[in-house]
């Protein structure tokens, strides 16, 4: 099986110089990347509170703003040169606090709503999304391929997850909400969440079979 990314690093890159209009307006009105990585958190926050809320519609449309946003940062720094270590170290460290809250926030409504099931979901796909940042950092700790290489590896990127998530969210409310009974309480969280952590899964597996094969031949 290909460990080609569902997005390549040259669309990701094409994206990314698409925003840098919004970013250098961003930053004419006075605000720095590490500040604009404070706000796609709080965005993220917000989209947590509101799923909490049992707010699905509304939940997943801000979360899909926020992965919108997250990407404003990084291109705001490289444009206009303020790329740092310490910028790069808070934005991946808010990036996965933002995850963790967002699937709190599903965990509290759908057992609010009485959905186990999707609770239980919610929290195996936040594992799942922590195993593949770590997999990574360990990795590269220890000699494999620092940089771009092992982010390259595995099918979904962390955008294409969000966006799996997002859509899942959403359609869940369009489709009636997740408390019993309704017409989505089976279908669509089962399909948004089992799709989000089976991607995060596989993206790790395939993280840990790189730097496995890696380790062994340098053993």
């Amino acid at each position: 099986m290909s460990d080609r990314s569902l997005v390549s690093p040259d669309t990701r890159g094409r994206v990314k110089r698409l925003g840098e209009p919004i970013a250098l307006f961003l930053g004419r009105l006075g605000l720095t990347p590490n500040g604009l990585t404070l706000i796609g958190f709080a965005i993220t926050a917000i989209a947590a509170v509101l799923a909490a809320g049992q707010l699905w519609i509304a939940a997943g449309l801000v979360m899909f703003f926020g992965g919108v946003f997250d990407m404003f940062d990084g291109t705001l720094a490289r444009a206009t040169g303020q790329v740092s270590a310490v910028g790069a170290f808070m934005d991946s460290v808010f990036d996965r606090w933002g995850e963790a809250v967002f699937y709190v926030g599903l965990v509290v409504g759908c057992s609010l709503a009485g959905f186990d099931l999707g609770a239980g979901l919610a929290g195996a796909a936040m594992a799942s999304a922590f195993l593949v940042s770590y997999t990574r950092a360990k990795s590269e700790g220890l000699g494999f391929t620092a940089g771009t290489r092992m982010a390259e590896v595995g099918i979904a990127p962390r955008e294409i997850r969000l966006v799996i998530l997002a859509v899942g969210v959403v359609a869940a409310g369009i489709a009636g909400g997740v408390a019993p009974g309704s017409s989505s309480c089976w279908v669509t969280p089962c399909f948004r969440r089992r799709s989000s952590c089976s991607c995060s899964r596989l993206r790790a597996r395939r993280r840990w079979n790189s730097a496995w094969a890696f380790f062994s031949s340098s053993a």
